[in-house]
């Protein structure tokens, strides 16, 4: 690679040389991010600042509950050395691992990618990956590897004609008067057979009369009773056939064919990778044999036996014009159903996802039911199941985002090591939930997401922007990330800085985000690696507890649909629930004990079903399952249902006999003494009252706090974020500041408040208990989140376990420091405190000064610009002195600058505010990440939601210095340097915006 820097050969360890050799780059006002030396652009000096106790594992998280990177490779047009260096821009920037992927849907020039030599699975792709693997053994990281190129699945070396390609049922169709006949060719398929499909079979013709009662507004309504099987009559391809003269009939045609559908923004290799079919072991097998036969060297082998990695499939996504289809289904719908498939087949043929013919409509329903139940089962046992054991004979696990068909999820969750979900395409915070029953049901631990994607923002997207999105998905279940994403470095013919995957899209700014060293925030990411690890860590501990099952007939998810009240209601109360789905039910832990379902997991203190929503909120239940629920509510589990529970029905055709015994079934559950029904969901909260259950946290009035709980060891974790239900909810999240009830499962347990962004942990010192519970205050600002750990005293190694805590005070704070029990306040008085111990104290702070705004500041900024090659940055120097803070968009010399800034001013200070006396610091508004230093003292990462800092007994009598340093994202830059593809973003706020403030307070020991 031309513009790289040799690193010269020292004693000294490679981290050193290469913090060395970026300091010398930034020096000469050059930063080569692909060379040598960028790898440590993010290291520094260990944070000075007050100390406190921590526990070492929340304190430095391991490498493998830190985040991940999405990596987007050209294929295999990449160089084994480069790719030790992004390893190693990875493991510096304190991420855990990356997931190779091969995506270049910014290409263009495919010719470019020279697929015959640098295609995915080709010598030069594999020598990439050993480069990986290895560099990660040496750096403690792992990796991920997906099945293959791009998205869905797909392999060289099959034809959409062969057996493991992926197939589609195509219908042709001809409409007939009464007593009118068809003669000739029978009925082609509606659409043409994609390119590179050269085989298609006839598999069926049938005629049904049409029945115009059975119409909707897309479908045309037919008899079921009145198919006929035509397809015996079939001669050398052509059909004589006479109507009969009662009404109008249509004859269809069922072809089988390939679809020929083709990874994502190929070509990636070449001949030509083809998507699988994943409902047969055909089609899995074709996957397992390429990589046996050309990407499992005896060195890769090796690798992934300690790599500790997963195997990666992403979401379903299938696309044809006809319906779904492998040769074996109509043996396993029979298996299935016990009923032939072909006369249903007019209810399920689709014209581009549309569905064309409709039976009576319960019929339909159950039809389609059957059918997708059908399909669900296929693709769990031929593909999921079959490559998760595959892999696990790799020594890897299987992670995949088990969605984007009409299959259940759910089910699909509980089968894989690891599921994942996606914040880009899911809707609300239940899509997560669904994943995460399966998970806990089958007693997984991590819920995965490919978290950070966003349309339109490349370069563009804040840290900020993707904690707020965070947030929320965490409480939901999720606890690890695998951020979107990491670009390989470099591509012929692209423009600064540097390849990215996803931009320019369609010409313009694409997809969000390539992370990595050509960012001027990639300085401050390992506070927000740092941060993420944490929360990670925290909520892989233990077992995760969900206060009540929603038990779902049809277990899809990226729906966006919840539950009737809880999603609604609930959980603005503190309710936390989880989905089910029937397979579940039948798992091992999908038992009752003290009144609790699955109590050695998430331990359910309740069952909620309702309408399957899926098929127009019809009351339905299947037969096994409403003998589950039956023996759940005898095991003593309270069961909450709403609707009509009386005219419940199969959801698929039922058996002869099974509707009446569902009736049975369903009329003895509804006789039990711990089972409700309603028929407002208004009046789900008011039944799971009177059935005695309570959610594990709760607070007064409706909150827009967002909850997550786990125990491990007798100890409470909880997780809680001030976020929105959804993106989309409307209006915005404000500030909240009210009490919080946590459940505790050590008696006589105390709260500690865990920092993820500094890893301290500090024993709660004002909060009041009442048996198995504690009650918080709970104060945050929008996105803003906190951990509290409940357990027994001394937890974290601190001195303040056993000593007396508050339980009401009159000042601002109490606190437990090195000195016992203190409370703080920013104005001068006496405040009474009330302690555990029954008696009450006060303290006198005295001679606080007023707050004080910091308006004049000196900015030196490191204006990033292209450099003589798509990796290198130059970087230009402005200096300006600023009386008030402003966005740079509003400095002109700054206002199409990207970059670092750091911001300086002196403050002189008198006796007030030292001795006895310390002062937090309040940034304001900032874009994007920061730092803070104070004195020469660099203190803990900010929070970058809330950015306000505790400067402790930092501040001096006389003369401080405070700096500020902010990083941005590169749009400004790149609407200037490169305007054909980033012209139309819109020029943003960059900067330190404020207000700045010192408040001070007063602090005095009262126990």
């Amino acid at each position: 690679m031309n513009d790289h820097t040799a690193v010269p050969r020292t004693g000294l360890p490679r981290r050193t040389v290469l913090a060395a050799a970026a300091a010398t780059a930034a020096a000469a006002g050059v930063i080569d991010w692909a060379a040598p030396g960028s790898a440590s652009a993010a290291t520094s000096a260990a944070p000075a600042g007050a100390t406190g106790p921590s526990s070492p594992r929340f304190a430095e998280p391991g490498r493998a509950v830190r985040p991940k990177f999405r990596w987007w490779w050209p294929d295999g047009l990449v160089q084994p050395d480069e790719i030790r260096r992004e390893i190693d821009q990875i493991a510096d920037a304190g991420f855990g691992g990356a997931e190779i992927a091969a995506v270049h849907h910014s290409v263009t020039d495919t010719s470019a990618l020279d697929t015959a030599r640098h295609g995915w699975g080709t010598a030069a792709w594999v020598a990439g990956v050993e480069a990986a693997l290895s560099q990660a053994a040496r750096r403690g990281l792992t990796v991920d590897l997906t099945v293959g190129p791009s998205w869905p699945a797909a392999v060289p070396g099959i034809t959409p004609d062969s057996d493991a390609a992926v197939k589609e049922l195509a219908h042709g169709a001809a409409t007939l008067a009464a007593g009118a006949t068809f003669s000739g060719p029978v009925p082609a398929p509606v659409h043409e057979a994609a390119s590179g499909v050269t085989e298609q079979r006839l598999l069926a013709v049938q005629a049904a009369r049409v029945n115009t009662a059975n119409s909707t507004r897309k479908e045309t309504g037919l008899d079921l009773d009145s198919v006929r099987d035509l397809t015996s009559t079939v001669s050398g391809g052509a059909l004589n056939w006479t109507a009969p003269d009662d009404g109008t009939w249509v004859v269809i045609a069922y072809w089988v064919r390939g679809s020929g559908q083709t990874p994502e923004a190929g070509p990636h290799t070449d001949p030509p990778a083809y998507v699988v079919d994943h409902f047969s072991a055909a089609g899995t097998r074709a996957i397992t044999d390429f990589w046996e036969r050309h990407i499992l060297t005896k060195s890769v082998r090796r690798l992934l036996k300690v790599s500790g990695g997963a195997l990666f499939e992403d979401s379903i996504e299938l696309e044809t014009d006809g319906l779904q289809w492998t040769p074996g289904l109509p043996d396993a719908f029979r298996a299935h159903t016990g009923r032939a498939l072909l006369p249903l087949l007019p209810a399920l043929v689709l014209d581009n996802s549309n569905q064309v013919y409709a039976f009576e409509a319960a019929v339909t329903r159950q039809i389609r039911h059957d059918f997708w139940e059908t399909v669900s089962t296929l693709f769990n046992e031929h593909h999921v199941t079959a490559l998760r054991t595959w892999a696990h004979s790799l020594g890897l696990r299987l992670r995949s985002q088990p969605y984007g068909l009409q299959t259940d999820a759910i089910a699909t969750a509980a089968i894989l090591d690891i599921a994942e979900g996606e914040s880009l395409g899911f809707k609300n915070l239940d899509d997560y939930r669904c994943l995460a029953g399966g998970r806990d049901m089958a007693g997984h631990t991590v819920l995965s997401c490919e978290a950070g994607a966003y349309t339109g923002g490349a370069y563009s997207t804040t840290w900020q922007k993707f904690l707020r999105t965070m947030g929320g998905a965490y409480a939901a279940g999720v606890n690890q990330t695998v951020v979107h994403g990491f670009s390989y470095a470099e591509f012929p013919g692209v423009n600064w800085p540097g390849y990215a995957a996803f931009t320019p899209y369609k010409g313009v700014a694409g997809y969000g985000e390539s992370w990595g060293p050509r960012h001027p925030t990639w300085k401050h990411v390992p506070d927000v690696s740092g941060y993420l690890g944490r929360v990670h860590q925290v909520l892989q501990t233990g077992k995760a507890k969900a206060d009540v099952a929603v038990f779902r007939q049809t277990g899809y998810t990226a729906t966006g649909i919840g539950a009737s009240w809880f999603t609604s209601t609930g959980i603005t109360l503190g309710w936390s629930h989880q989905f089910l789905s029937g397979p579940l039910l039948d798992l091992p832990s999908a038992v009752v004990r003290k009144g609790r379902l699955a109590p050695d997991g998430p331990a359910y203190k309740a069952l909620f079903v309702e309408g399957d929503f899926f098929y127009g909120s019809t009351v339905t239940l299947a037969l096994r399952d409403a003998r589950a629920l039956l023996r759940f509510s005898r095991a003593g589990l309270p069961i909450v249902l709403l609707g009509a529970w009386d005219t419940v029905v199969p959801p698929g055709v039922p058996d002869t006999g099974e509707s009446d015994e569902l009736l049975s079934v369903v009329k003895e559950l509804l006789a039990r003494p711990l089972v409700r029904k309603v028929t407002d969901k208004t009046l789900v909260g008011d039944a799971l009252t009177a059935l005695g259950v309570r959610p594990d946290v709760g607070y007064a009035t409706a909150s827009t706090l967002l909850n997550a709980h786990r125990v491990a060891d007798g100890v409470d974790y909880y997780y809680l974020c001030n976020g929105k239900h959804a993106e989309t909810v409307k209006p915005a999240v404000a500030a909240i500041d009210h009490e919080v009830t946590l459940h505790r499962t050590t008696a006589k347990g105390v709260p500690y408040l865990l920092d993820p962004w500094t890893g301290k942990a500090e024993r709660v010192a004002r909060y009041t208990e009442d048996g198995d519970s504690v009650t918080v205050r709970v104060t945050l600002q929008p996105a803003e989140t906190l951990i509290v750990a409940i357990g027994r005293p001394g937890l974290f190694g601190d001195r303040n376990g056993s000593r007396p805590y508050a339980v009401d005070s009159e000042a601002e704070e109490v606190r437990f420091t090195d000195a016992g029990l203190t409370v703080r306040a920013t104005a001068a008085g006496t405040y009474r405190t009330e302690l555990s111990k029954g008696r009450a104290v006060s303290a006198t702070l005295k001679d606080i000064p007023e707050p004080m705004e910091l308006t004049s500041w000196n900015l030196r900024v490191q204006d990033w610009r292209p450099g003589a090659s798509a990796t290198r940055t130059t970087v230009v120097e402005h200096e300006v002195t600023l009386d008030a803070l402003v966005p740079w968009s509003q400095i002109p010399e700054l206002a199409d600058v990207s970059g670092i800034g750091r911001y300086r001013t002196t403050v002189t200070l008198g006796r007030g505010w030292t001795g006895g006396h310390g002062a937090r610091l309040e940034l304001g508004s900032v874009t994007d990440t920061c730092r803070v230093t104070v004195n020469g003292h660099r203190l803990d990462p900010v929070d970058q939601i809330h950015p306000v800092v505790d400067l402790g007994d930092l501040l001096e009598r006389g003369t401080n210095v405070i700096e500020v340093e902010v990083a941005t994202p590169l749009a400004n830059r790149l609407r200037i340097s490169d305007p054909a593809v980033y012209g139309g973003l819109t020029r943003a706020a960059y900067g330190l915006l404020g207000p700045v403030r010192l408040i001070p307070y007063g602090e005095t020991r009262i126990a």
